[in-house]
């Protein structure tokens, strides 16, 4: 019988095996794949999103587990309002890896616009604790915190029922498991249950101010707490677990949120704060104008002397800068709590509207005072504040060598991979201009590091321009045109169409000098060559 087109062109292994060939397709599916997804970042990083979208679902449709197109296209559907769809494509991208922290991060932020604060914190943390440098999960941990906070007294945000509803607890992804959380109840013993009654919490706050904390969440902690008394209750079980531990895991719960509302309230919870504090001020005398608000006068003079100096109003800046720095100076610790650090803050306001008018010599004096502050008072922001101001000042003048020794001192202060990029840039290029051109390259390549640490696309860019410019230097002409090349693409990705200009007539520069050195090499040749193949004097 003979065999049809389809037997004839199996291929069979020693076994009798049938060996598949691949489908001539699948070889190009990587490419397209690739070329969709670097299209549609550009499209994104240019805010065109619905077309950036288009692209994402091309990309995978081919290839639909790549998880990094997954969290791209979660971005895009942030950027357009559908949250929903962005917490589906994160979740997807941690389907094979749970510890993805692009996944995590995006997952949380899904999460975040969708009112849903307390969960979006777990996935904080949770990528805060795998990439602790990552000044992304810092900043979300803080705003979730203060979503949180800014909810207090609003407590149906909250996914706790009244009357104690404890179905809250078997949802929670932290803290499962049959070790109690330091800290927990324990269960008390039976005369200790007729004598005891409980009136702190965990992290001792009395039950008056738990009260004030948890607001209306108050009765579930009281409800919790008889639960804890009724011993035939406690004995039973639910679910696999016993009450007992059901209602313990409550409790510690509500005692983790009362210390989490208790500590320094952020920014949305200041207007709040600003209102109790103004109350408590208008109780005493006023014997100055501006002393009947001292905090209101504080941050009001602030943002002005801010905007002043990021509209270009630098002298209006520094006359409201002095005025209130005066003021503050005569203010007593009662009126300020703070002092050091606001009269610090100020000196460092001071000293920026002097650089901004050209008087370097007064914005070193009170960047300095701003720095011996910090030093006194252990103010190690103010510290890191006043080190980042001096040595821009320093390097503004040409002192690179002191620019360098105050951002060296900072690196330790930097809390986030993104700052260190920056202190490590802005080194080398004073080395740079020190002509220390081995150090520039080597603190390029260090920022370099950090910016992809950070993720910062722009950030990687200047690390990668800063290397090129180092080996141009140190007359490494091939090298620089492959950091070049790499910057030219980096550009074109970003739409930055002006570096991309800039990278252009840098690499034709460098191009032209390997083309005059191979000359000036070959014109050296052809002359040994007629002196009979000898090197002439000093050439060896």
């Amino acid at each position: 019988m003979e065999k049809s087109a389809k037997e004839k062109n199996k291929v069979v292994n020693k076994y009798g095996v049938e060996i598949k060939k691949p489908d001539k397709k699948t070889k190009y599916d990587e490419k397209y794949a690739d070329m969709y997804f670097k299209r549609a970042e550009k499209n994104r990083l240019q805010q065109n999103f619905h077309i950036a979208l288009e692209d994402f679902c091309k990309a995978l449709s081919i290839q639909p587990t790549d998880k990094n197109c997954l969290v791209a296209r979660s971005k895009c559907y942030l950027q357009i309002g559908n949250a929903q769809e962005a917490l589906k494509d994160a979740e997807a991208s941690l389907s094979e890896e749970k510890e993805f922290h692009k996944g995590l991060y995006q997952k949380a932020e899904a999460l975040y616009q969708m009112g849903d604060f307390e969960y979006a914190l777990v996935f904080y943390h949770r990528g805060h604790k795998l990439r602790p440098e990552l000044q992304e999960f810092r900043l979300g941990i803080q705003k979730a915190q203060e979503a949180i906070d800014n909810c207090v007294g609003s407590p149906s945000s909250v996914k706790l029922e009244n009357k104690g509803d404890l179905s809250f607890f078997n949802k929670m992804d932290e803290g499962k498991g049959k070790a109690k959380p330091r800290g927990a109840y324990r269960q008390p013993n039976k005369a200790a249950q007729k004598t005891t009654r409980v009136h702190k919490t965990k992290s001792g706050t009395s039950d008056k101010t738990a009260k004030a904390l948890l607001g209306e969440l108050y009765a579930d902690k009281e409800y919790l707490e008889k639960l804890l008394k009724d011993e035939d209750l406690v004995k039973g079980s639910s679910g696999g677990m016993s009450i007992y531990d059901l209602v313990s895991s409550g409790i510690n719960y509500l005692d983790t949120r009362t210390e989490f509302w208790r500590q320094q309230k952020p920014m949305y919870a200041r207007k709040r704060d600003k209102a109790l504090m103004q109350q408590k001020w208008s109780n005493r005398k006023a014997t100055d104008a501006t002393y009947d608000d001292p905090t209101k006068f504080i941050l009001k003079n602030l943002e002005e002397i801010d905007q002043a100096l990021a509209d270009g109003r630098a002298s209006d800046s520094l006359t409201l800068a002095d005025k209130t720095l005066r003021t503050v100076l005569k203010m007593n610790e009662s009126d300020i709590p703070n002092k050091p650090d606001v009269v610090a803050n100020l000196h460092s306001c001071v000293g920026n509207a002097h650089l901004e008018l050209g008087q370097t010599d007064k914005a070193l004096e009170h960047h300095q005072r701003d720095l011996a502050i910090a030093h006194e008072h252990k103010l190690s922001d103010a510290e890191s504040r006043a080190l980042d101001n001096l040595g821009r000042v320093y390097a503004r003048v040409g002192k690179f060598q002191k620019a360098i020794e105050c951002w060296t001192q900072k690196i330790p202060l930097s809390k986030s991979a993104l700052e260190s990029t920056w202190l490590f840039h802005e080194i080398g290029r004073c080395h740079l201009e020190l002509d220390e051109c081995e150090k520039a390259r080597e603190f390029g390549k260090n920022s370099l590091l950090e910016a992809k640490k950070a993720e910062d696309d722009v950030w990687q860019l200047n690390a990668s321009v800063l290397i090129a410019q180092a080996e141009v230097k140190l007359e490494q002409y091939e090298a620089a045109v492959e950091s070049f090349e790499q910057s030219l693409e980096m550009a074109k990705l970003q739409g930055d169409d002006a570096a991309e200009q800039a990278i252009m007539k840098a690499l034709t520069d460098v191009r032209e000098r390997i083309t005059k050195k191979k000359e000036e090499s070959g014109v050296e040749e052809k002359s040994d060559f007629i002196s009979g193949g000898q090197p002439r004097a000093g050439n060896c």
